[in-house]
């Protein structure tokens, strides 16, 4: 607990001075983690397709990425032959891209967050109904902007043109979009209802987390 308070201080402190800047760096690290987590569970899905037998009954946790394989299979030409150079090698090229996209974008959420916070102001006598109109207001305008962002700067950023850009937005972007308005409706009314707003954007990106991961295990790509 002392660690986390001298870090929140700390974070407080740098926000005061440069809150741009330190929410820049945040969703960077952030992002980050979330895409160290995501090619630790693809290794460890890739590992059990390529284990002699498959999945055992010991590897509950591949057994539960293994579920997710039942209904979105891993491309045959992608597969690999039993190795014991597993797991496959890191790319950091793809987590300088998740961690360049963090970093670009937070100017862009700040603004936006600092928008909704002055349009939809929450008070001691009025929390919900701001918060409310707060995440109607994110799902609907911000999140399929930030979604379209999302996949045209991957997929720019390797090196793909307009034509893979298209089929990006064919083959995963409803989808994506979909499970977002499952997701974050709920996420963002304990964010705007409860979590101060110097800490809504890290919080976002530390969920950010688990939703990256998502991202990656239900598209069946090394990227997402």
């Amino acid at each position: 607990m002392a660690i986390t308070s001298r870090l929140i201080a700390k974070f407080n402190s740098y926000y005061a001075d440069k809150p741009v800047l330190t929410i820049m760096m945040t969703n960077a690290v952030l992002g980050g983690i979330a895409d160290t987590v995501a090619q630790t569970l693809t290794s460890i899905r890739q590992r059990s397709i390529r284990k002699p037998g498959g999945v055992q009954k010991d590897d509950f946790l591949a057994i539960e990425i293994h579920d997710l394989d039942k209904r979105n299979p891993w491309p045959a030409n992608d597969l690999m032959p039993a190795s014991k150079k597993l797991p496959p090698p890191f790319d950091f090229e793809r987590l300088t891209r998740f961690m360049s996209y963090g970093f670009i974008m937070s100017p862009l959420q700040f603004q936006w967050f600092s928008f909704l916070s002055r349009a939809f102001p929450i008070t001691k006598h009025s929390g919900t109904v701001p918060a409310m109109k707060r995440v109607a207001m994110d799902q609907l305008i911000f999140a399929p902007i930030g979604l379209a962002c999302f996949f045209t700067f991957m997929t720019v950023a390797e090196g793909g043109g307009r034509k893979a850009v298209t089929r990006k937005f064919q083959d995963v972007y409803l989808p994506a979009l979909k499970a977002n308005f499952i997701i974050w409706p709920a996420v963002q009314i304990l964010n705007f209802r409860v979590i101060p707003l110097q800490f809504q954007i890290p919080f976002v990106s530390t969920v950010g987390i688990a939703w990256t991961a998502y991202l990656s295990l239900t598209n069946s790509a090394d990227e997402v």
